[in-house]
């Protein structure tokens, strides 16, 4: 009897290790977006708010905008996309002024980690990606498909 319970201890061990390893982490549009944002952030290649934002689409630096769906002033969204139209950059909007605002730094962190006195965004512009990784795939996919 003692040498049939160690037998079914190591068969149910590495079960549950095999289908961990196998399930590859599915990762959404959005969340792709976030970690690209970070990238970008960390290389110091975003620009935000309207000004910064225009300046760097005019210029033609620009590889992707986000814009925030809660952006009340009609103007404001024509000219950013209008701006992106003409030099060819790809436009992703987003639900949350608050939300973007968060992923691109404009927030105080506690020392848990979690955001607090998050100052909201309505535009950012990416001018250089940082690194190449799977979330800055999946965003290109994503936009190959629109299109």
């Amino acid at each position: 009897m003692a040498d049939e319970e160690p037998d079914v201890v190591t068969e149910e061990t590495p079960t549950p290790d095999v289908p961990v390893a196998e399930a590859p982490v599915v990762m959404d549009v959005e969340t792709a977006l976030k970690v690209v944002l970070k990238n970008a952030l960390v290389h110091d290649g975003l620009s935000r708010g309207l000004h910064e934002c225009a300046k760097t689409l005019d210029k033609g630096q620009a590889q992707l905008c986000v814009l925030s769906a809660g952006c009340n002033e009609p103007e404001y969204t024509k000219l950013v996309e209008a701006l992106c139209a003409e030099h060819g950059v790809n436009l992703m909007k987003v639900s949350d002024s608050k939300q973007l605002g968060e992923w691109v730094g404009l927030a105080k962190l506690t020392k848990e980690g979690e955001a607090r006195k998050v100052v909201g965004c309505s535009c950012v512009v990416v001018k250089e990606w940082g690194e190449e990784s799977e979330a800055l795939t999946i965003l290109q996919d994503s936009f190959k498909n629109k299109a």
